[in-house]
């Protein structure tokens, strides 16, 4: 495989300098300063999204800040908590709950970071703002959002569905489109959106009637019209589910169960058959081990599993016609816990898996691992390995927020850590995997996204 190393001088970056300033953030940087990247974080602390751009002029680097997003609605911050946050293109969209079960004022929001691609590069336009919203007392309270092949699926925990919300359409009527509520999924809801045809929506009950329950959804119906059949796995609390290759993966209180994707809604409730995958059990308790999300890396599908020594980053290949479990051994400290990783295909055409390892409990130092997801570069995942634990910053952990965050630049050269007990975000080079730089960025700064590569000539 040929490799493309970047130059010398980028490999040896000290420090990076800052400074704050307003929307255009690249102009006073200096004759000949390029941006490389526009990041949009989420501040725990305040319940806003911040932006900045990642700027060079010559060898000096700079994460320029230019504050909240552009008419980003007003939270309060005691009652509301910002949720999962995606984006498709230069479009992200965020979930809002609060503390009544959708009661007082949730939804989502969704902004405009203002960065296309041209064949010369990057365009970075105006500063990010936020184009439309759907913030009421009828939303449903979301915890999940996901991306389906550009589009976006947010779980509408309270009212027993999702809404997809198509990036597309809303370019074009940002004032009117709000996206499509379909039935499907109950509880605090997982699902996976097939071909844009059909959903699997979870049920997140450990015990009762609906325990194990997934609801199947014909995305080409709305509403309650949509909901195709139900059919039940053996065992309860999903907390997770994908797509992958044709076929569905869920999250249940034991292993992982799998099945084929019924695209054509020719089956029945009765007539579907999950496959189970054991992830073993754990040594002390004897229960048996779960993952609680998935991630997808091309045709296979990624998640954690255990605790301690027996910590694990678990891949399976989704194409495989009886896909299988491998492991890749991540002990931790006590009072540490892996989370769902993130994975990034660098510009030298590396294929990597961030995990970090949070602290639920104790005084363990965070860290975060890199697992190289194919040495020898023939595709095949089965002999992933780590490649490098470096010590993090630290995370503000709170049920399931402020845990740390990474986000990648579309080039595929840096990594964007998110620090939120530090009120930092650092720069990794994905070239040799080093922190070559930390920047307080205040607040309490939790999910990163980054946009943009290399500004377009003569912008």
């Amino acid at each position: 495989m040929t490799r493309f190393r970047l130059p010398t001088p980028l490999l040896a970056i000290a420090a990076l300098s800052v400074s704050f300033a307003g929307p255009s953030l690249a102009q006073d940087s200096g004759p000949g300063a390029s941006r490389l990247a526009r990041l949009v974080w989420q501040d725990y602390e305040s319940k806003t999204l911040h932006w900045g751009e990642l700027v060079r002029n010559g060898e000096a680097f700079k994460l320029r800040t230019g504050g909240t997003v552009s008419a980003f609605p007003k939270l309060d911050a005691k009652r509301q908590e910002l949720v999962q946050m995606d984006r498709v293109g230069p479009v992200a969209l965020v979930g809002v709950r609060d503390d009544a079960g959708g009661a007082f004022e949730s939804g989502w929001t969704c902004v405009d970071r203002g960065v296309e691609r041209s064949s010369s590069g990057w365009r970075y336009g105006d500063a990010p703002r936020t184009i439309a919203k759907s913030l009421s007392d009828s939303q449903g309270n979301p915890a999940h959002l996901y991306v389906y092949d550009d589009v976006f699926y947010l779980a509408n925990d309270a009212l027993n569905g999702f809404t997809r919300i198509d990036p597309k359409l809303l370019a074009t009527s940002p004032d009117d489109y709000r996206g499509t509520f379909h039935r499907g999924g109950g509880g605090h809801i997982t699902f996976a959106a097939v071909d844009g045809r059909i959903a699997y929506g979870t049920w997140i009950l450990g015990e009762g009637p609906r325990k194990g329950r997934v609801d199947v959804t014909d995305l080409s119906k709305p509403f309650d019209r949509s909901l195709a059949y139900s059919f039940f796995l053996p065992v309860g609390g999903l907390h997770g589910a994908t797509t992958n290759s044709g076929k569905v993966f869920f999250a249940p209180s034991d292993g992982i169960y799998w099945i084929d994707a019924d695209e054509d809604l020719r089956l029945t409730g009765d007539q579907v058959r999950p496959r189970h995958l054991s992830l073993g059990a754990d040594p002390e308790t004897k229960r048996p081990l779960r993952t609680g999300a998935f991630a997808n890396h091309e045709n296979w599908t990624l998640f954690t599993t255990g605790r301690g020594e027996n910590s694990s980053l678990c891949l399976i290949k989704a194409s495989a016609s009886e896909p299988v479990v491998v492991k890749v051994s991540i002990p931790t400290a006590k009072g540490l816990s892996l989370v769902t990783p993130d994975t990034v295909l660098t510009e030298e055409g590396e294929r990597y898996a961030f995990v970090f390892q949070d602290r639920l409990e104790g005084e363990a130092k965070e860290t975060l691992t890199v697992v190289d997801l194919d040495p020898d570069g023939d595709r095949d995942f089965s002999d992933a390995r780590v490649a490098k634990t470096v010590d993090v910053g630290a995370s503000e952990v709170s049920g399931h927020y402020g845990h740390h965050a990474v986000a990648f630049d579309e080039q595929g050269r840096y990594a964007f850590i998110a620090n939120p007990g530090d009120g930092q975000i650092w720069l990794m080079s994905l070239v040799d995997l080093t922190i070559v730089a930390k920047q307080d960025v205040g607040g309490v700064p939790t999910k990163v996204i980054a946009v943009g590569g290399n500004e377009a000539a003569g912008q």
